[in-house]
């Protein structure tokens, strides 16, 4: 019996999928200053929503209070580590006379040495040195704006990340008693499926690269020290901290710490720094990261790759930081909707979501956690 044709060809679905994907990336482009810090407000309260469950029911303190807390606590955590990174600049800024003249001694070893290489004399190379700090000296009024402007931006970026962290862990139970009732009756299993598998499997993946973040620093910092590098826990901070960026982070830390250490020691410091960035980046891959993190996110390399990519052509480094985890909130939601398996299984490997009981689902709506 010959199949019968659909009424929509596969070429015409693929070509509004298409349109529908460039219409929707336009718009996340046009409302990053909005959509940005509302994401990075959502992972901060599914991060922060045991702390807020801890301090309203066992504390007994009203909702608001808990939320306000659970924020208190995420900004003295993150205040911690940028008073630690600022404490470390600190000391290589009072070193900043020192590593002037360490830094000219190491541009005329240079110099000789593209000389003797590419036979390019001295006065060409002052030459090339002189046009582009006259370049960047005559456009330094407009690089003090640019620079004080963005900070601006980002204060006001960080104000709105905390207003929605807290607005959202005030009101989770009501948009989630929204989700649950634009859904309908019949639906409600699946979108508690949902809610609760993101907030489970997104806990897990922060919390993994916090940990990871630590021990990754730990292990840079201890192979740092034994190798007699300058500000050795500062480099470590710093690869510690890139590597949360997947793939595009390691070579930012590569870069950081062989040029402060060139800077600050001799090329031979710089060498041996890039050579233990990459034996710590390679454990890491292999050993580290799916220990730590798992799969937890269920995502292949190559979808991973891609959104870190886009993210970072539509929202700069906050995009490469976010792909990743609403391309796992995406998944979570294809897995579960028949009619966009096909999606959900391109992203990732293939498993089956867990099924929701009757009794899961009315304990959900009687807990007042969600």
């Amino acid at each position: 019996m010959p199949l019968k044709n659909s009424a929509h060809p596969f070429y015409e679905k693929l070509a509004l999928v298409l349109v529908g994907l460039t219409a929707l990336g336009y718009l996340i482009i046009l409302g990053k200053d909005f959509v940005d810090p509302l994401i990075f407000g959502f992972l901060f309260s599914i991060l922060l929503l045991p702390i807020a469950d801890f301090f309203e029911k066992k504390i007994r303190l009203p909702r608001s209070a808990a939320s306000f807390l659970a924020i208190i606590a995420m900004v003295a955590f993150i205040g911690g580590i940028i008073y630690l990174v600022g404490s470390q600049i600190a000391k290589l800024a009072d070193d900043w006379p020192m590593l002037k003249k360490q830094v000219s001694g190491s541009i005329q070893d240079m110099q000789g040495w593209i000389q003797s290489t590419f036979h390019v004399n001295m006065e060409k190379q002052m030459d090339y040195v002189h046009n582009a700090t006259n370049k960047a000296m005559s456009s330094s009024t407009a690089v003090i704006g640019t620079t004080f402007g963005a900070l601006s931006s980002l204060l006001l970026f960080y104000s709105f990340i905390i207003i929605f962290t807290f607005l959202i862990l005030l009101y989770r139970r009501l948009l989630f008693k929204f989700l649950l009732q634009v859904s309908g009756d019949e639906n409600q299993q699946i979108v508690y499926d949902i809610v609760e598998n993101v907030q489970k499997i997104l806990r897990q993946y922060i919390l993994g690269l916090l940990l990871e973040m630590f021990i990754v620093s730990c292990v840079a910092c201890t192979i740092f020290l034994l190798l007699g590098i300058n500000y050795a826990v500062l480099l470590g901070i710093i690869v510690g901290l890139f590597n949360i960026i997947p793939y595009i982070g390691i070579f930012t830390a590569l870069f950081l710490s062989s040029l402060i250490t060139f800077a600050t020691g001799t090329p031979q410091d710089a060498l041996w720094v890039a050579i233990s960035v990459l034996g710590i980046h390679i454990i890491d891959s292999n050993v580290l990261l799916p220990m730590v993190v798992g799969s937890k996110v269920r995502l292949n390399a190559l979808i991973s790759f891609l959104g870190i990519v886009v993210g970072e052509l539509m929202w700069g480094l906050s995009g490469m930081f976010l792909a990743i985890p609403v391309i796992a909130m995406l998944k979570i939601v294809f897995d579960r909707l028949e009619t966009l398996k096909a999606w959900g299984l391109l992203l990732g490997a293939d498993y089956e979501p867990a099924k929701i009981t009757g009794k899961r689902l009315k304990k959900a709506k009687t807990d007042t956690s969600i």
